[in-house]
Protein backbone atom coordinates (compact mmCIF):
# COMPACT_ATOMS: atom_id res chain seq x y z
CA UNK A 1 0.00 0.00 0.00
CA UNK A 2 1.39 3.62 -1.32
CA UNK A 3 1.69 6.39 1.21
CA UNK A 4 -0.76 8.53 1.02
CA UNK A 5 0.36 12.62 1.29
CA UNK A 6 -2.26 14.36 3.27
CA UNK A 7 -0.85 18.74 3.44
CA UNK A 8 -4.02 19.26 5.22
CA UNK A 9 -1.98 19.18 8.49
CA UNK A 10 -0.01 21.91 7.25
CA UNK A 11 -3.03 23.53 5.90
CA UNK A 12 -4.38 23.71 9.09
CA UNK A 13 -1.47 25.06 11.53
CA UNK A 14 -0.21 27.49 9.28
CA UNK A 15 -0.65 30.09 11.75
CA UNK A 16 1.23 27.87 13.83
CA UNK A 17 4.06 27.25 11.92
CA UNK A 18 4.12 31.13 10.80
CA UNK A 19 4.62 31.64 14.39
CA UNK A 20 7.30 29.39 14.92
CA UNK A 21 9.10 30.84 11.83
CA UNK A 22 8.67 34.20 13.42
CA UNK A 23 10.40 33.20 16.29
CA UNK A 24 13.07 31.78 14.41
CA UNK A 25 13.68 34.70 11.91
CA UNK A 26 13.65 37.11 15.62
CA UNK A 27 16.17 34.51 17.47
CA UNK A 28 18.69 34.69 14.17
CA UNK A 29 18.30 38.46 13.97
CA UNK A 30 19.17 39.18 17.92
CA UNK A 31 21.74 36.75 17.83
CA UNK A 32 23.72 37.53 14.49
CA UNK A 33 23.58 41.41 16.12
CA UNK A 34 25.00 40.64 19.15
CA UNK A 35 27.52 38.18 17.99
CA UNK A 36 28.54 40.71 15.25
CA UNK A 37 29.39 42.99 18.28
CA UNK A 38 30.99 40.38 19.78
CA UNK A 39 33.01 39.33 16.92
CA UNK A 40 34.22 43.35 15.88
CA UNK A 41 35.59 43.16 19.82
CA UNK A 42 37.36 39.87 19.68
CA UNK A 43 38.59 41.61 16.27
CA UNK A 44 39.73 44.47 18.14
CA UNK A 45 41.67 42.33 20.75
CA UNK A 46 43.04 40.26 19.09
CA UNK A 47 44.80 42.90 16.74
CA UNK A 48 45.34 45.63 19.33
CA UNK A 49 49.12 43.96 20.10
CA UNK A 50 48.11 43.72 23.57
CA UNK A 51 49.32 40.03 24.30
CA UNK A 52 46.45 39.70 27.19
CA UNK A 53 43.58 40.88 25.27
CA UNK A 54 45.09 38.74 22.51
CA UNK A 55 45.39 35.46 24.54
CA UNK A 56 41.67 35.95 26.06
CA UNK A 57 40.21 36.41 22.69
CA UNK A 58 42.11 33.47 21.18
CA UNK A 59 41.14 31.76 24.53
CA UNK A 60 37.31 32.15 23.92
CA UNK A 61 37.40 31.55 20.06
CA UNK A 62 38.99 28.13 20.48
CA UNK A 63 37.28 27.07 23.31
CA UNK A 64 33.85 28.01 21.20
CA UNK A 65 34.98 26.76 17.81
CA UNK A 66 36.33 23.43 18.89
CA UNK A 67 33.58 22.63 21.17
CA UNK A 68 29.61 21.74 20.09
CA UNK A 69 27.01 24.52 19.68
CA UNK A 70 24.85 21.57 21.42
CA UNK A 71 26.67 21.62 24.33
CA UNK A 72 27.40 25.61 24.32
CA UNK A 73 23.23 25.44 24.53
CA UNK A 74 22.73 23.11 27.14
CA UNK A 75 25.76 24.63 29.57
CA UNK A 76 23.98 28.31 29.29
CA UNK A 77 20.53 26.93 29.89
CA UNK A 78 21.26 23.58 32.12
CA UNK A 79 24.43 24.99 33.56
CA UNK A 80 24.11 28.90 34.46
CA UNK A 81 21.38 28.17 36.85
CA UNK A 82 23.48 26.76 39.28
CA UNK A 83 25.48 29.80 39.27
CA UNK A 84 22.16 31.97 39.90
CA UNK A 85 21.95 32.78 36.40
CA UNK A 86 18.61 31.69 35.36
CA UNK A 87 17.76 32.30 31.65
CA UNK A 88 14.48 32.03 29.75
CA UNK A 89 14.63 28.83 26.43
CA UNK A 90 14.41 31.74 24.07
CA UNK A 91 17.43 34.05 26.09
CA UNK A 92 19.42 31.17 26.11
CA UNK A 93 18.94 30.27 22.60
CA UNK A 94 19.97 33.69 21.72
CA UNK A 95 22.79 34.34 24.05
CA UNK A 96 24.54 30.81 23.10
CA UNK A 97 24.13 31.72 19.05
CA UNK A 98 25.83 35.03 19.54
CA UNK A 99 28.11 33.83 21.80
CA UNK A 100 29.18 30.91 18.82
CA UNK A 101 28.21 33.46 15.96
CA UNK A 102 30.56 35.84 17.89
CA UNK A 103 33.77 33.36 17.79
CA UNK A 104 33.61 32.62 14.00
CA UNK A 105 33.04 36.38 13.22
CA UNK A 106 35.94 37.18 15.59
CA UNK A 107 38.45 35.59 13.13
CA UNK A 108 36.61 36.81 9.90
CA UNK A 109 36.37 40.11 11.17
CA UNK A 110 40.18 40.18 12.35
CA UNK A 111 41.15 38.44 8.84
CA UNK A 112 39.34 41.81 7.26
CA UNK A 113 41.25 44.46 10.02
CA UNK A 114 44.77 42.77 8.82
CA UNK A 115 44.04 43.30 5.09
CA UNK A 116 43.82 46.73 5.79
CA UNK A 117 46.90 48.23 4.59
CA UNK A 118 48.67 50.30 7.53
CA UNK A 119 49.86 52.86 4.96
CA UNK A 120 46.06 53.96 5.28
CA UNK A 121 46.14 54.48 8.67
CA UNK A 122 49.01 56.43 8.55
CA UNK A 123 47.70 58.62 6.25
CA UNK A 124 44.50 58.76 8.45
CA UNK A 125 47.05 59.76 11.32
CA UNK A 126 48.83 62.14 9.07
CA UNK A 127 45.80 64.16 8.33
CA UNK A 128 44.71 64.28 11.70
CA UNK A 129 42.10 62.09 12.04
CA UNK A 130 40.81 60.84 15.71
CA UNK A 131 41.41 57.60 16.74
CA UNK A 132 37.46 56.59 16.65
CA UNK A 133 37.13 58.33 13.14
CA UNK A 134 40.30 56.46 11.86
CA UNK A 135 38.90 53.17 13.20
CA UNK A 136 35.34 53.46 12.21
CA UNK A 137 35.85 54.62 8.32
CA UNK A 138 39.75 53.69 7.37
CA UNK A 139 39.79 50.02 8.77
CA UNK A 140 36.53 48.76 10.42
CA UNK A 141 33.55 49.29 7.19
CA UNK A 142 36.26 48.73 4.61
CA UNK A 143 37.75 45.59 6.32
CA UNK A 144 33.90 44.62 6.60
CA UNK A 145 33.42 45.12 3.26
CA UNK A 146 36.41 42.60 2.05
CA UNK A 147 34.90 40.02 4.28
CA UNK A 148 31.23 41.21 3.84
CA UNK A 149 31.13 37.37 1.53
CA UNK A 150 32.36 35.19 4.05
CA UNK A 151 30.59 36.94 6.75
CA UNK A 152 27.21 36.55 5.28
CA UNK A 153 28.10 32.89 4.90
CA UNK A 154 28.40 32.76 8.31
CA UNK A 155 25.39 34.30 9.03
CA UNK A 156 23.55 31.75 7.09
CA UNK A 157 25.03 29.17 8.64
CA UNK A 158 23.63 30.86 12.12
CA UNK A 159 20.32 30.94 11.17
CA UNK A 160 20.12 27.08 10.10
CA UNK A 161 21.70 26.31 13.57
CA UNK A 162 18.59 27.66 15.48
CA UNK A 163 17.15 24.59 14.61
CA UNK A 164 19.07 23.15 17.52
CA UNK A 165 17.22 25.60 20.16
CA UNK A 166 13.92 23.37 19.94
CA UNK A 167 16.26 20.62 22.55
CA UNK A 168 15.85 23.21 25.09
CA UNK A 169 11.87 24.02 24.02
CA UNK A 170 12.46 27.11 22.54
CA UNK A 171 9.48 27.14 20.35
CA UNK A 172 11.05 27.50 16.87
CA UNK A 173 9.98 26.64 13.72
CA UNK A 174 11.75 23.02 14.50
CA UNK A 175 9.98 22.82 17.88
CA UNK A 176 6.41 23.25 15.70
CA UNK A 177 7.19 20.95 13.04
CA UNK A 178 8.14 18.14 16.28
CA UNK A 179 4.89 19.09 18.01
CA UNK A 180 2.97 18.42 15.20
CA UNK A 181 4.59 15.44 14.16
CA UNK A 182 4.21 13.85 17.56
CA UNK A 183 0.49 14.90 17.10
CA UNK A 184 0.03 13.70 13.81
CA UNK A 185 2.69 11.41 12.74
CA UNK A 186 2.73 12.76 9.08
CA UNK A 187 6.78 13.58 9.04
CA UNK A 188 6.99 14.12 5.20
CA UNK A 189 4.39 16.73 4.66
CA UNK A 190 5.70 18.51 8.42
CA UNK A 191 9.13 18.41 7.40
CA UNK A 192 9.46 19.03 3.84
CA UNK A 193 6.91 22.33 4.61
CA UNK A 194 9.66 23.46 7.28
CA UNK A 195 12.65 23.05 4.74
CA UNK A 196 10.57 25.25 2.24
CA UNK A 197 9.88 28.18 5.12
CA UNK A 198 13.69 27.86 6.43
CA UNK A 199 14.76 28.32 2.72
CA UNK A 200 12.30 31.46 2.50
CA UNK A 201 14.23 32.59 5.76
CA UNK A 202 17.71 31.93 4.20
CA UNK A 203 16.40 33.95 1.40
CA UNK A 204 15.08 36.25 3.32
CA UNK A 205 18.39 37.01 5.26
CA UNK A 206 19.88 37.04 1.71
CA UNK A 207 18.00 39.84 0.87
CA UNK A 208 18.73 41.70 3.34
CA UNK A 209 22.10 41.38 3.20
CA UNK A 210 22.42 42.38 -0.38
CA UNK A 211 20.46 45.60 0.51
CA UNK A 212 23.02 45.96 2.83
CA UNK A 213 25.83 45.40 0.46
CA UNK A 214 24.51 47.94 -1.57
CA UNK A 215 23.87 50.27 1.15
CA UNK A 216 26.91 50.70 3.36
CA UNK A 217 29.65 48.79 0.97
CA UNK A 218 29.12 49.86 -2.81
CA UNK A 219 31.85 52.57 -2.75
CA UNK A 220 34.42 49.33 -2.06
CA UNK A 221 33.79 48.80 -5.60
CA UNK A 222 35.20 51.77 -6.65
CA UNK A 223 37.84 51.45 -3.66
CA UNK A 224 39.31 48.45 -4.99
Amino acid sequence: MGYQFQFSIVWDNLALLFAGALTTFRISLLAIAVGLIIGIIGAICRTSGNKILDAIALAYVEVIRNTPYLIQLFFIFFGMPNLGIKLTAEQAAILSLAVNFGAYSTEIVRAGVESIAKGQVEAGMALGFKPLSIFRHIILLPALSNIYPALIGQVILAVLFTSVVSQIATEDLTFVGDFLNARSFRSFEIYFAISLIYLAIVWIIKGMSYFIERRFFEFAKYRR
